[in-house]
Formats: C-alpha cells, sequence, structure tokens
C-alpha cells in the first residue's frame, strides 16, 4: 500500500476504485508511478501478444505462488479488471501526453505498445528486409466489401465488384486479413468469408463497430450475384453437392503475417 496525502492507493481500495473509475488516476505522475502502473507496463512490454485486462488478473495473482512471502506482489493479486482496464487507459494517456516515441493502443486482441507512425522511417531500418508490402487498390476494395458486409460469398463480392475476384481473395487469404468462415445456407454451399482479429490489429480496431460510416455503409444496397434455375433445384443438404458437381475442399490455414 502507498499513501499520497491522505489517499490509500493500495490495489482494491475504496480511493484506488473511485481514482480509476472516474479517470483520474493520479497514481502516474512524472515523479510517481504506482507498483500496479509499472507491473502492467512491464507485462505490455515483455508480451509478444497483445493483453487483456483478464489476462493481466491472471498474471496478478499467479504471481502469489511464484513470491507467496512479498507483501506487494499479494496485494497486488488483489486487483480487479476494471482497475486494470483503467491503469492501461491511464498509461496510453501518459505516453501520449509525454510524446513518447511509443504508444499504448487497444484492439480487438487488446493492448499492445508500439511505435508511433512518426518514428516509422527509422524504425524501418531495423528490419530492412521486412520492408512493407502494400495492398492494391483491387485488393483494398475487395476488403473494405469484406469488412462492412460479412459474413459474405465470393460471388456477392464480384457482383458488387463487378469483376473476378479470385487472385484478389487468395492474397488477402495470404496476409492474413481475411479468412473462410462457413458456408452460406443457400443452394451449392458456397464458402463465407469475414475478416481476422490480424485485420482489427493491423487498422487499430478495437471491434468492426469502430470502422468509419459503420452504420450508415451497412444500411447501404449493395448488389448480389443471381441465382441461377440450376441452383434453384439444389437440395440444401449438408452434404450436397457444389455448384461443379462435387463438394468444394476446405482451403488450408493460412499462416498470418507476424509485421515488425
Amino acid at each position: 500500500m502507498v499513501r499520497q496525502g491522505k489517499i490509500r492507493l493500495s490495489p482494491g481500495s475504496r480511493d484506488f476504485s473511485r481514482l480509476m473509475t472516474r479517470g483520474k488516476w493520479q497514481i502516474l505522475s512524472a515523479r510517481f508511478m504506482s507498483p500496479l502502473a509499472r507491473v502492467i507496463e512491464a507485462l505490455l512490454f515483455a508480451s509478444d501478444k497483445p493483453l487483456n485486462p483478464a489476462e493481466c488478473v491472471k498474471y496478478l495473482k499467479g504471481a502469489v505462488e511464484a513470491a507467496p512471502e512479498d507483501m506487494e506482489v499479494a496485494a497486488l493479486a488483489k486487483t480487479k479488471q476494471d482497475e486494470v482496464r483503467a491503469g492501461m487507459q491511464a498509461l496510453a494517456g501518459e505516453y501520449e501526453e509525454q510524446q513518447r516515441g511509443f504508444r499504448l493502443i487497444e484492439s480487438g486482441a487488446g493492448w499492445k505498445v508500439v511505435t508511433t507512425p512518426e518514428a516509422a522511417p527509422w524504425v524501418r531500418q531495423l528490419f530492412p528486409e521486412n520492408r512493407p508490402a502494400r495492398l492494391s487498390p483491387s485488393a483494398l476494395e475487395t476488403l473494405a466489401i469484406v469488412a462492412y458486409r460479412q459474413p459474405i460469398t465470393r460471388a456477392d463480392i464480384e457482383a458488387v465488384r463487378g469483376v473476378n475476384v479470385d487472385g484478389v481473395m487468395q492474397t488477402l487469404l495470404e496476409r492474413g486479413v481475411i479468412r473462410i468462415t462457413g458456408r452460406a445456407d443457400v443452394p451449392g454451399r458456397p464458402l463465407l468469408y469475414g475478416t481476422t482479429e490480424f485485420f482489427l490489429e493491423h487498422f487499430g480496431l478495437r471491434t468492426l463497430d469502430d470502422l468509419p460510416n459503420c452504420a450508415e455503409l451497412r444500411r447501404v444496397e449493395l448488389p448480389v450475384a443471381p441465382q441461377t434455375d440450376e441452383q434453384a433445384v439444389l437440395p440444401l443438404d449438408e452434404n450436397a453437392p457444389g455448384p461443379n458437381g462435387a463438394e468444394e475442399p476446405a482451403a488450408d490455414p493460412v499462416p498470418v503475417e507476424e509485421t515488425p
């Protein structure tokens, strides 16, 4: 437990929770950082993947087994998820205010420390062999259709774009930004596509609702693939043959590319 004036700042205390929930995490300053803030910062720095508050709470409790006699470890083990989340938000604000060369962002997978876009020209010098591969305009257009209208079939994407998208879809699968989510409950049972967690992380989104003009664009009516007379008589059976007379094989898992 630490004291600042007459306020008790031990995790789990009433004053600690009150400061957290009000968004006034006063224990963070240029002169002083609480034990919880330091631990959260260390976990985020050391982790090779995004962390969410539930995972951090698990690690805080697990530390008791490694140091059962440490009073500070025991106190931090009582920390709640909302306190960890408030701590992460406070750290993010602190980094932003100090204009550090890195920042703390939240995506669908959790919180992660990343370098700022302004530092990109210098950071890229550390990884000369990993130059970012940019998506073509056609790939970005296809990805946008999938993002806003998922789950969606390849035929419906082609109906919107007016061109064949086989090559573009394969590129997006290989980049790990889209995935096969299942099959449509329509004749022929075509594959359905949606975005991945890597898509959210790459574009700095927490959920799909964070997409620009999400609600408005989802209401826009788009062309759909026409249904042929031959397809209309196909049975809606789980083992029904595909449009070419055979069940379409499942796609192999696509590895997610790691970016520096």
